[in-house]
């Protein structure tokens, strides 16, 4: 994939608004810098995640952020700070593509101060620490896959992130402390699964940890010379490692006396952070019960869907969940659980990936240059992280974009679900949107490299479907891209359920898992997911349906005129909120109308 070769981004900008022109447009570019430095400088291993930690900003390399209470109100101060200088604009001077990019900044800065009154960082994590959250598993992913051992100089700032990561522990443990007296901690279960994924590491000889191993292997075959390991070692017994046992005591200790339940409902102002989380996570105004309501619907319809493919190959008895089930240990989906049998299945992705690039052309006439990988979860940490996640590439190119399956239960990915999977996260899903939007000169920094879910996992979900229009699932694997959906639409029915009509864990599981026809593990860990990141969960399908609506306005008023290639354009113009997508597809349609597109 390194060798293909992309269509410049900006042979197709006249398909888009004209680039910033004004006086106006070029204060508020300067306005959005100063926004990504301070953000870079509160947290400096985002300079190192896009590759910018050289030169004069090679301070950065050598530490880590800060998360305790003080970097906390400095975030605050930051946002606040900057929206007051946003706040002195004056919109009427600023062209078509400044107003919106004023709007998207507006929309990162109010975020930022939504969890403030309650005290809370953000209400998209209420929970410093869970199963899911904190810097205990973070920081080692980090070092392993993102901080760079090229020099010696970068073996150095390894060792002086490792030593900052003990210090970090502590006053992560002592905001998690501070804020489980104010009734902000996680359920008691998740705050014992964090204890025993700390005590997990803590049972590794310190020499033998992925700390060391990842810092002394990569010099060695760098060539860099040097006492890595045992200074490495040092560093995590006398540093690392109490501060991880003192962590582990704390979260034990908190286990026992967290408030019982497991939506967020069960802290100060509960149902208020939700109603603010899903505002957040689908830049939405829809309620609680009317995202409930839709996921009912929806699943509903994808299960008529199901029925007729899974009784072709043979399974006609149950529900559709329970017949996903019965698929997923049918011969030939699982993959042995072995090494061999994990680097069989890491080959079926990297081909698929492979041929994904020549199948999506139809749909997209531009790829971002930049290679995809493939890779397993680290395994130091493959048990307390994420089932799958995408890492975008360094801005410099130095690192291609990374899509990280976790390979703990080979049970969690049989064979008919995972080219969805793959499409979603590599092409034509989030690789293809954001090394678009990455490497699009005519955003600003900020905008090339911000998240905003609703916006990025809708187009990762409705790409799966754009997949579909293709041809790109064989056999069965239809019924493994319909599963995806399923799953999406469920969430929105177990987030809601766990939330907003207290439903226990138990419950969410339940109901869950007899409707997706997940395996038990992968059920468990999902649902446990939605428990401690409250809102999270229903980006992916309320997107979806954005994305699906705004092509079928678009359709209907193009008619024959409609061009897919063109209609797709519209990701230059990078991550927005799905309001501000809306009214930017509606312009995109009158400049098609007007002729002025390719």
């Amino acid at each position: 994939m390194a060798g293909l070769s992309a269509r410049p981004l900006r042979a197709i900008a006249a398909d888009a608004p004209t680039p910033p022109q004004t006086a106006a447009d070029a204060r508020l570019n300067a306005l959005m810098d100063k926004v990504q430095w301070g953000d870079m400088r509160l947290d400096p291993t985002e300079m190192t995640s896009l590759g910018i930690d050289t030169g004069a900003n090679a301070w950065a390399r050598s530490r880590l952020g800060s998360p305790g209470m003080a970097a906390r109100v400095a975030e605050w101060n930051h946002a606040e700070n900057m929206l007051a200088a946003l706040n002195g604009f004056d919109t009427g001077e600023l062209s078509e593509t400044g107003s919106v990019h004023a709007g998207i900044l507006r929309f990162q800065l109010e975020s930022r101060l939504t969890g403030r009154e309650f005290g809370l960082g953000h209400v998209h994590s209420p929970y410093v620490i869970s199963q899911q959250d904190g810097i205990a598993g973070r920081v080692p992913d980090f070092l392993a896959s993102i901080h760079p051992i090229a020099t010696r100089d970068d073996a150095e700032s390894y060792l002086s992130r490792l030593s900052a990561y003990g210090y970090a522990l502590d006053d992560e443990s002592e905001l998690q402390r501070h804020e489980a007296a104010r009734g902000y901690a996680a359920p008691g279960w998740a705050l014992a699964k964090a204890a025993q994924q700390r005590e997990g590491m803590l049972a590794q000889a310190a020499a033998e940890s992925g700390l060391v191993r990842s810092l002394a292997s990569r010099a060695e075959e760098k060539g860099i010379a040097g006492d890595w390991a045992a200074r490495a070692t040092r560093i995590v017994e006398e540093q690392v490692y109490p501060a991880l046992s003192r962590q582990a005591a704390l979260l034990r200790k908190l286990s026992g006396t967290a408030r019982k339940g497991d939506g967020i409902w069960r802290v100060p102002h509960g149902e208020e952070i939700y109603d603010r989380a899903l505002a957040y996570f689908t830049t939405t105004g829809l309620p609680a019960d009317e995202i409930h309501r839709i996921g009912l619907e929806q699943v509903a319809e994808i299960e008529a869907a199901l029925d007729p493919i899974l009784k072709e190959a043979g399974l006609t008895k149950g529900t559709p969940g329970e017949r996903l089930i019965a698929l997923n240990s049918q011969p030939g989906q699982v993959f042995e659980d072995s090494d061999k049998g994990r680097a069989a299945l890491l080959r079926f992705l990297e081909e698929r990936v492979a041929k994904s690039w020549e199948q999506i052309k139809p749909a997209f006439d531009t790829v971002p240059s930049t290679p995809v990988e493939v890779r397993r979860v680290p395994v130091e940490i493959e048990q307390g992280a994420s089932l799958g996640y995408y890492m975008p590439p360094a801005a410099d190119g130095s690192r291609p974009g990374t899509f990280y399956l976790n390979l703990y239960d080979v049970n969690d990915w049989p064979r008919y679900s995972l080219p969805a999977i793959i499409y979603h996260e590599t092409m034509p899903g989030h690789h293809l949107q954001t090394g678009l939007t990455a490497g699009n000169d005519d955003l600003p920094m900020l905008l090339r490299n911000q998240y905003i879910g609703s916006y990025s996992e809708g187009w990762a979900l409705y790409a799966e479907l754009v997949a579909d229009e293709l041809g790109m699932y064989e056999g069965i694997e239809k019924a493994g891209a319909l599963q995806s959906w399923l799953y999406r639409a469920a969430r929105l029915v177990t987030d809601t359920g766990l939330h907003a009509k207290r439903w226990s864990r138990e419950q969410g599981i339940a109901y869950f898992g007899s409707t997706v026809g997940y395996p038990e593990n992968q059920t468990m860990s999902e649902v446990e997911r939605y428990c401690a990141g409250p809102g999270q969960a229903c980006s992916y399908k309320i997107g979806q349906n954005a994305w699906v609506a705004e092509r079928r306005k678009a359709e209907g008023a193009l008619g024959e005129n409609f061009s897919l290639p063109r209609f797709h354009r519209i990701l230059l113009e990078g991550e927005m909120p799905l309001s501000l997508l809306s009214e930017r597809v509606d312009a995109w349609i009158a400049r098609e109308k007007a002729g002025q597109g390719n």
